[in-house]
């Protein structure tokens, strides 16, 4: 089966123009909130923040942010990351040149008459049960902004629901070069 395409339309989540920056940095304390004050000091809003280490021994983390175009003109957000001292690289990725997923995790109460429809909806969206109680399951989704919001709304026709959603991250797609 092939990969699914990215998602250039709107979501429910993310405006229809947005940037996708995905940005080293040197692994120490202060550094989210340096970032982040940049963008709240400039009135830029952060849709999306993710942040992990970036190779095993931790020494590097990739934040992946997603911001409003309209909003945050590219070329001022990028220098004034680029002024940080632990930023190491920024990359700008179109969403059409980056593979984009996010976790969708959710605890669904259970019982007889709604168990049927759940593995049915469930089924159509790929998600999978990761835990199961006798009143209650949880799920997961990793995939493309757009199936997680179409999971979310198919879950909303159920009662119940605790959900939650991460950021997004990226990377480049194979054989694309940022930004071309």
């Amino acid at each position: 089966m092939a990969p699914p395409e990215p998602y250039l339309g709107k979501t429910d989540h993310t405006p229809v123009h947005h940037h996708i920056l995905s940005v080293l940095v040197e692994n120490k304390a202060g550094v989210l909130a340096r970032i982040a004050g940049l963008f709240a000091r400039r009135g830029f809003n952060i849709y999306s923040l993710a942040v992990a280490p970036a190779e095993s021994h931790a020494r590097f983390s990739r934040v992946t942010i997603v911001v409003d175009a309209e909003s945050a003109p590219l070329e001022q957000i990028v220098g004034q990351l680029d002024k940080l001292v632990n930023v190491v690289a920024i990359t700008d990725l179109a969403p059409r040149d980056a593979v984009e997923r996010e976790l969708l995790l959710a605890t669904i109460q259970t019982d007889v008459a709604n168990r049927t429809p759940l593995l049915d909806t469930l089924g159509n969206a790929g998600a999978a049960i990761v835990d199961v109680d006798p009143g209650a399951v949880t799920v997961m989704l990793a995939g493309t902004p757009a199936a997680c919001d179409a999971l979310e709304r198919a879950l909303e026709s159920f009662a119940d629901v605790e959900l939650h959603r991460t950021g997004r991250v990226a990377l480049p797609r194979l054989g694309h070069e940022p930004g071309t």
